[in-house]
């Protein structure tokens, strides 16, 4: 797609996109609940309300992180996660199965001053579930590991809120809406592809498939410029999204993206779709926050970078995909 196929698209697409459930997104209440030693709630708290331009936290954004007395009636209204933090020697005092009983995620915090790098499980806790995260101390860059990434994974469907209310968290979240739209982008291409492979459905449906699938996927794309956008403070405006149309109209390369990819993913045609769809997205969504957090499109050497990551997610994505698949086929046909 090049850059006047993607004003075209923008008008076909204008319409469509949801610009007022982007601002109820944008809108909806949240909040983290936050226990344990005193002292290392009151410097998460500091970590958490950071990023205001004048230095001044909104009341609304002070009351997304509250302090949890379970000795008194809990509402747990609203509520996402707890975070309890403490020290090592506090493990035994943090009282868990009380948190759990909540029915909420629970993030234990561990400030541990002789660990050399930041830890945690795989997977963010569900809903009474309690995972550990070691740090060496409470700052933004030993929470943004994993920490930061699984509280913003108890937060589904509110993310563009969280970012809107807690700058310190939007580069988390502007990272999930991207990983989030590339799958669905993959998905309609993958399934798009596979009209497109099955003889009688690819006849009839081919075409069409191929053409919407291209309208379906510029929707995602700008509709994650819209989200991240909301996330990063700015009112849904389509009017002001011309000036970022050349990051999806193929500002960083979509074309070479799909030769390399065609030429080095060592699958089919279905694989090599989706995965150039996934990384597409991937590119939309790293351009557009680089924008917001830097006030200016990427130069040529940041797009480079971003191009190059996207690539390697993709192939990797499409190896591991073909790997599973064949995994699949092999147990199939020895049954």
């Amino acid at each position: 797609m090049n850059a006047s196929s993607a004003v075209a698209a923008f008008e076909r697409l204008r319409g469509s996109l949801n610009v007022g459930a982007v601002h109820a997104g944008a809108r909806r209440p949240f909040k983290f609940f936050v226990c344990g030693d005193p002292g290392l709630v009151a410097e998460l708290r500091v970590v958490l309300l950071a990023g205001f331009n004048d230095g001044t936290i909104p009341p609304e954004a002070a009351a997304t992180v509250e302090t949890l007395d379970v000795q008194r009636t809990v509402d747990t209204i609203d509520a996402r996660a707890i975070v309890c933090v403490g020290r090592p020697p506090d493990r035994g005092s943090f009282g868990l199965e009380r948190l759990a009983a909540l029915k909420l995620p629970v993030l234990v915090l561990v400030a541990d001053r002789d660990v050399t790098a930041p830890s945690g499980p795989s997977q963010a806790p569900g809903p009474g579930g309690v995972e550990e995260y070691v740090v060496d101390r409470i700052a933004h860059e030993t929470l943004r590991g994993r920490f930061f990434p699984h509280l913003i994974d108890t937060c589904r469907g509110i993310e563009i809120a969280v970012g809107r209310r807690l700058p310190a968290l939007r580069e988390t979240v502007a990272a999930k809406l991207t990983r989030d739209a590339a799958l669905n982008a993959l998905k309609v291409a993958g399934a798009s592809a596979v009209v497109d492979h099955v003889p009688v459905l690819g006849i009839v449906l081919g075409a069409f498939a191929s053409g919407a699938d291209m309208f379906a996927i510029t929707g995602i794309q700008m509709t994650l410029m819209l989200n991240i956008g909301a996330a990063y403070g700015r009112d849904p405006d389509l009017s002001a999204m011309w000036e970022l149309l050349p990051i999806v109209g193929g500002g960083f390369g979509w074309r070479a993206l799909a030769r390399e990819l065609s030429g080095f993913i060592p699958v089919g045609g279905v694989f090599i779709k989706a995965a150039i769809a996934y990384a597409g997205t991937v590119v939309v969504g790293e351009g557009v926050q680089y924008y917001y957090r830097h006030g200016r499109q990427m130069n040529v050497e940041d797009a480079a970078h971003v191009y190059e990551d996207a690539k390697a997610s993709a192939m990797t994505f499409a190896r591991e995909f073909l790997a599973r698949l064949r995994r699949g086929g092999g147990s199939n046909g020895a049954g």
